[in-house]
This record gives structure tokens, C-alpha cells and sequence, in this order.
């Protein structure tokens, strides 16, 4: 379970403060996988940062139940001075799993070969994508946050990705921010949108589109 409560966060762009989120409360049971709407600069990636823990609120809280994962989308968290391996271990220690294991499945999935010894620094965006999702897929979350799924790589390697993570999902849910409403479809079945710093629950995830579509109408 995922709980915000009155949850507030303000963010500075081009010296005016906005609300990303406002006193926004909002419940995200176990068993439910969600798709996150809203237009452009809304702050979606915003709340999963915050969902994940790694933003804090200005306001409010938000309790979580579970093992949540850190916005597949996002590499930033990794440190560029060390190796691919080394983020691994790092990751493996703040998560509690075998680190063994986990650096074995990276270093299988992801496909960097000698790059996997390589500081990430050094990495291109896709090889970052992959090594990303690769740490991602080698720990078992109760949520995963996604923020806009990178298909890199090819044809095969792209549909080892899809595989693994509807494996992933058939014990996990999702919470989930992409431009493309055939993916929020084939991954959630309810929705929430994000709009003027408000948060709307809808059971349906076709209500949730077809809020958010018109929404993007009235622009």
C-alpha cells in the first residue's frame, strides 16, 4: 500500500514556485497497477521521485507498505566514477539481497560486456537504460515505479525486457508514467491524472485517459 496524505511539494521553474502536488491524498492498494496522467511539465516524474523516497515533500507524508523501486526510468541515481559492477554492489547492500546474485544476473542480463567494468561515466544512455532495468529486474519489488519504459537494444534483447517484466508483474504492481496510452493499457487497469497540482483517482484506466485526453483538448 502506497499513502499520500495532504502531501505538498513546490517546485521553482524560471523563478515562479508552482505546486506539483497540493494537499493531495490518495490511497494505492496491493493489487492494483496505475497509470500516471498528465500533461507535460504536470510533475509526473516528480511524484515518482517522491513516491520512491528519493524527493521530499514540502508537505504532508506518504507511508508506504511494501518494497517499492526506485522510477525505472531514471539513471541518475547511478554514480558515474564507479564501474557498472560496483553500482550493482552498492545497490545489493542498500536493498539487502545477495550481492552475488544480483551482480551475476546484470551482468547476464543487461549485455554490457567489458563495459560492465567500465564507469558508468563512460556509458552511452542506452547502455545506462539497460544496466538500469537490468538492476531493476534482479531485485523483487511489491511496487515498480516506471517512468516512460526505454526500449533499447534489439529486437530480441527488447523482448527479453518485455518478458521479464510481465514475469516481474505477476507478483508486483505498477506505477506507471508514459506518453503512450496503449502502454498504460496493456500494463494498468486503473488510472490516476495529474493536473494543476490535484490527483484524481479513477478505478477505470479508460476514465483515466479519457479525462486526461480531454484535458490535453482544453489546452
Amino acid at each position: 500500500m502506497i499513502r499520500l496524505e495532504r502531501a505538498t511539494k513546490y517546485v521553482k521553474t524560471k523563478g515562479v514556485t508552482k505546486p506539483i502536488i497540493e494537499n493531495a491524498s490518495l490511497v494505492i492498494k496491493r493489487g492494483k497497477s496505475v497509470g500516471l496522467l498528465g500533461r507535460n511539465g504536470a510533475g509526473k516524474s516528480t511524484l515518482l521521485q517522491l513516491i520512491a523516497g528519493s524527493l521530499r515533500l514540502d508537505r504532508g507524508r506518504i507511508v508506504r507498505q511494501g518494497k517499492i523501486s526506485w522510477p525505472l526510468g531514471f539513471q541518475g541515481s547511478f554514480q558515474p566514477s564507479m564501474s557498472g559492477e560496483q553500482n550493482v554492489r552498492f545497490v545489493a547492500r542498500i536493498y539487502g539481497v545477495d550481492t552475488e546474485e544480483l551482480v551475476d544476473y546484470v551482468t547476464d542480463f543487461a549485455e554490457l560486456g567489458p563495459f560492465f567494468h567500465a564507469p558508468v561515466g563512460t556509458y552511452s544512455s542506452g547502455m545506462k537504460a539497460r544496466l538500469a532495468f537490468g538492476v531493476s529486474m534482479g531485485v523483487n519489488f511489491d511496487y515498480y515505479l516506471v517512468d516512460e519504459i526505454t526500449a533499447v537494444g534489439d529486437a530480441n534483447f527488447k523482448k527479453k525486457c518485455h518478458d521479464v517484466f510481465q514475469h516481474r508483474l505477476q507478483d508486483s504492481d505498477v506505477v506507471m508514467v508514459s506518453h503512450s496510452t496503449s502502454t498504460i493499457r496493456e500494463y494498468c487497469d486503473c488510472g490516476v491524472v495529474l493536473e494543476s497540482g490535484k490527483l484524481t483517482f479513477f478505478d477505470d484506466v479508460e476514465d483515466a485517459i479519457r479525462i486526461h485526453e480531454r484535458n490535453m483538448k482544453g489546452n
